[in-house]
């Protein structure tokens, strides 16, 4: 087991060690960061999850950059880096508690997926990645969109794409999500993030939920029961 990257008191570790999967699915604008001196190299980007692995083991995610951005010189086969994936989160009042102490606080959830980074060479297989990643994308958050009419374009601008798998080789996860409070306390919470009217809020809230799916994915943590063992090719 290698140890976390990210601290993580005991209460927000995950139930379930597949939770960071939903996230990763849910929010894909990740931030991958890779030392470089100074400073760190940092690029935002859309991950998606690399189809071929299962859920139990899923170890390989895709990405793709432009190449013009100097992030990408970086990228030798085999350098290691982290993904970072933000998801919902909610300002959370004390007024909620409806106790007379009480501090406030903000509720989130972040998936910070370690390992290494593998630069795809050749136009196809980087149009795979381009239109793997479109697919996935109007799946689960477009309108459908057929890319069909749009191949020879993608294929007259895919020489700037920079394409890359990432070896998954540890994944650490914070679900925090008022755990640590009483389950009235938690109830009071979840009815006035409902009510808010603000979608983040109302995410937050769904995650809290203390029954069906939603369960699974409260708390965080290291979730090591398999991920030490990733990208050890």
């Amino acid at each position: 087991m290698r140890g976390c990257l990210m601290f993580v008191p005991h209460y927000y570790r995950p139930e379930s060690p597949h939770g960071w999967l939903d996230i990763v699915e849910s929010y894909p604008l990740a931030t991958l960061v890779t030392s470089a001196s100074p400073y760190p190299r940092i690029t935002h980007l859309p991950i998606v999850v690399d189809r071929d692995c299962d859920r139990v083991q899923c170890d390989t995610l895709l990405g793709h950059m432009n190449r013009s951005n100097p992030h990408w010189l970086d990228l030798v086969d085999g350098c290691p880096g982290v993904l970072i994936f933000n998801g919902p989160n909610a300002y959370i009042s004390p007024a909620y508690y409806e106790q007379r102490v009480a501090s406030p606080t903000w509720n989130f959830v972040s998936v910070h997926v370690s390992g290494t980074i593998h630069p795809i060479v050749g136009g196809k297989p980087t149009m795979d990645v381009v239109r793997k990643t479109v697919r996935t994308f109007e799946s689960s958050h477009g309108q459908g969109w057929d890319d069909t009419h749009s191949i020879e374009y993608f294929e007259s601008i895919v020489s700037g794409v920079g394409a890359f798998r990432f070896r998954v080789s540890n994944v650490d996860s914070m679900f925090k999500l008022s755990q640590e409070k009483d389950s009235a306390t938690q109830r009071r919470v979840i009815d006035r993030l409902m009510s808010s009217g603000r979608s983040a809020d109302g995410d937050i809230a769904n995650l809290m939920r203390p029954s069906g799916s939603d369960q699974e994915h409260r708390g965080g943590g290291c979730d090591s029961q398999s991920h030490g063992t990733f990208g050890q090719d």
